[in-house]
């Protein structure tokens, strides 16, 4: 049936008013019912006007013969029309996909992306290649479906939490409390991460014209020789909310952690609390105020007897430093406000600090500290006690008061505040031709003659220690507490037996670990050039013994007059002339027996590097012979014999074991004594205490 042009112009108008408001199946059905109003040829009609396909229009027709219930609302399709998802059509997609991206423990252990980034495309390109095709948006859905997310790393684990650690957080937000309702400074300390100088890249970003960036270097450690540091010694108040840095330039040690707090203290503390009696200082447990470095109870120590404040530390327990009050008060507000700025000078740094603000009223200052703080400074366990420490009954080894002293500070802490003054006395003292064995020129001529190697030498040892070159050129080692001329003289007087390492790092406040190695490197290097150090027959056990020796010349020590009162004619049976000849006599074949039984024992000759009797003796090589001499008088048993020595029962029988076979061999014999002693105490009462004169 033919339309006439009008009917099809009242179709099109209808058509474009309505369609666009109907969804799909409403469309549909409108079409229909223009379709059957219009009788035979109606179908074709309606589809020619509304650009739609015949079948469509007869479909909507059948709909509505049918009669069928409208669709539940929001639906326009029938339950079940559309695509199959990929993993009906697949079921075994899901699992694999779990199995890549499950955490690793859980997942294919011979997985191909177990060490590869995990993203949608690779995660869709390995499903492809198992045998599962997808694509990358499909994997994003069954990944949401499944409930998973984009996350980033949770910084949250601690370690193995200690078993003291929620009582001492108690106990210190009780001293907290308690400084803080008595109106006394109550203060945070930490020392923030070390800054490097120049144009290095600084995370974060800035205002800047467009397209204009601050040009840095393209890496993230400094590669000239000379590079320096910034290290940034923070002082937070907890009751004022403000902050004090001290930025050092030297060493990150305890002396310079305390002088921090000693600035503060000038600068703020005695003007915001004039009044104040107490200090409570809340720490880490490690780092240059970690609680168990001497050197940073000492400094306290002197600050307690400057300042006349009791001054109490808290430590936070091991691997809780993030719980320190600096951190997020503090420390964070000042790596906010230089984001993005390359920390090109020391002044941009103290200016970059000292600008830090926040809404909530925190105000920063900070200042330059250009003082040397070498490492190495030590604190004996002598001094340690003659501090005026109490140590509290919760925990005392992380919560302790430092007393000021009265009137002064005493003499312990006088040594420790002029501790550059004292190392150069004693190395002075030890420069000293008695104990060198050779004249001031001559030792002048062989550092001259050594050091020069001896930065070679250290590099070589650092080398072994990395495992490999350096990233960035040597500096400068920030002024050595041990001068190269030092570390020469030191070498020397070990080498003479004069005294141990041990006594050596008393007398100058350092550790043992800091002279160690240069001893090793200097004896290293004279044995390279072929120079022997002659051994002296002194050991001396005390710094006072050393000072009486250089000022008297009379090699009276605590050993010596020993050795004097056991070489008594009367013990001995021969006088004391007749003794040291023998003594003499028989002392190189001792050696060269002691020498022959170690290369059995070895089974070869020494290896390189060895220290080839370099350390000091228990039992000296004459008191060995002196030890045979007693023996065989048959004064007392062998345990009697190591007790008037001062030495172990094994010890005096390896003596006994070296000397008897050279006594032997000498064809000497000596007749027993009249006396047999039960003790050694009783055997050295025996004969008189004078003192040896040379």
């Amino acid at each position: 049936m033919a339309f006439s042009e009008g009917e099809h112009g009242q179709l099109a108008v209808r058509f474009e008013v309505l369609l666009p408001h109907l969804d799909e199946r409403q469309r549909r059905l409108l079409l229909a019912a223009e379709a059957r109003l219009l009788g035979h040829g109606g179908v074709r009609a309606v589809a020619r006007v509304a650009g739609v396909s015949e079948t469509t229009v007869r479909r909507g027709v059948f709909e509505l013969e049918a009669g069928e219930a409208p669709p539940p609302a929001g639906r326009t399709r029938r339950s079940g029309g559309g695509r199959k998802r990929a993993e009906e059509v697949d079921p075994a997609l899901l699992p694999a996909l779990m199995a890549l991206v499950e955490p690793d423990e859980r997942g294919d252990p011979m997985s191909p992306l177990r060490w590869t980034t995990k993203s949608l495309r690779n995660l869709a390109e390995e499903l492809t290649r198992q045998g599962h095709p997808v694509s990358a948006m499909t994997v994003g859905r069954l990944l949401k479906d499944s409930g998973f997310s984009l996350q980033a790393q949770a910084r949250t684990l601690e370690g193995k939490q200690h078993p003291e650690r929620d009582a001492q957080f108690r106990y210190l937000n009780e001293q907290d409390k308690q400084h803080q309702a008595d109106d006394e400074p109550v203060i945070s300390v930490d020392t923030k991460k070390k800054e490097m100088i120049g144009r290095l890249p600084n995370p974060g970003r800035q205002w800047r014209p467009k397209g204009d960036p601050v040009r840095v270097d393209d890496h993230s450690f400094f590669s000239g020789p000379t590079g320096e540091a910034a290290i940034p010694y923070g002082i937070y108040d907890l009751s004022a909310d403000t902050g004090w840095v001290n930025v050092g330039t030297d060493h990150d040690t305890s002396v310079f952690a305390v002088t921090s707090i000693r600035r503060w203290w000038e600068v703020r503390g005695r003007h915001d609390y004039p009044q104040a009696t107490r200090l409570l200082i809340t720490a880490d447990a490690g780092g240059s105020n970690g609680y168990r470095f001497r050197v940073w109870k000492a400094e306290l120590a002197r600050l307690a007897s400057e300042t006349g404040l009791a001054i109490t530390v808290c430590h936070f327990p091991p691997g809780t430093s993030k719980w320190n009050k600096i951190e997020h008060r503090l420390f964070s507000h000042i790596t906010m406000n230089w984001r993005g700025r390359p920390l090109t000078s020391y002044e941009v740094v103290v200016q970059s600090i000292a600008a830090t603000r926040t809404r909530s009223g925190l105000r920063v200052e900070a200042e330059l500290d250009t003082s040397r703080y070498p490492l190495g400074i030590a604190i004996s366990k002598a001094q340690l006690k003659g501090l005026p420490i109490e140590y509290h009954d919760t925990h005392g080894a992380w919560n302790y008061t430092v007393r000021p002293v009265a009137d002064h500070v005493d003499g312990e802490l006088a040594q420790v505040a002029d501790q550059d003054t004292a190392r150069r006395r004693v190395l002075d003292l030890l420069s000293e031709p008695a104990l060198t064995g050779m004249s001031r020129e001559e030792l002048a001529a062989l550092c001259g003659k050594i050091t020069p190697e001896l930065g070679s030498l250290r590099e070589e040892r650092l080398h072994r220690k990395r495992g490999g070159p350096r990233r960035h050129g040597a500096g400068d080692n920030k002024h050595p507490v041990l001068a190269p001329a030092d570390r020469v003289l030191l070498s020397v007087i070990y080498l003479r037996h004069v005294c141990s390492q041990n006594l050596l790092a008393e007398m100058l406040g350092l550790c043992q670990r800091t002279i160690g190695p240069s001893i090793k490197e200097v004896r290293r290097l004279l044995q390279e050039s072929s120079i022997s150090i002659t051994p002296t027959t002194l050991c001396f056990s005390s710094g006072q013994e050393i000072e009486d020796f250089v000022r008297t010349g009379a090699p009276v020590t605590a050993r010596l007059q020993l050795t004097h009162r056991l070489a008594d004619p009367s013990l001995t049976g021969m006088d004391r002339a007749e003794l040291a000849d023998l003594i003499d006599q028989l002392s190189l074949q001792q050696a060269a027996l002691i020498e022959r039984r170690r290369h059995h024992q070895r089974g070869g000759p020494r290896q390189p590097g060895t220290r080839g009797g370099v350390f000091r003796q228990k039992i000296t090589d004459a008191e060995r012979l002196l030890a045979a001499v007693l023996y065989q008088r048959k004064l007392g048993t062998r345990q009697v014999l190591a007790d008037a020595f001062g030495v172990s029962l094994g010890t005096l029988n390896n003596a006994l074991a070296d000397a008897h076979p050279v006594l032997h061999e000498a064809g000497i014999a000596l007749p027993p004594a009249p006396t047999r002693f039960t003790s050694g105490a009783e055997l050295l009462a025996s004969v008189s205490s004078d003192t040896p004169t040379g």
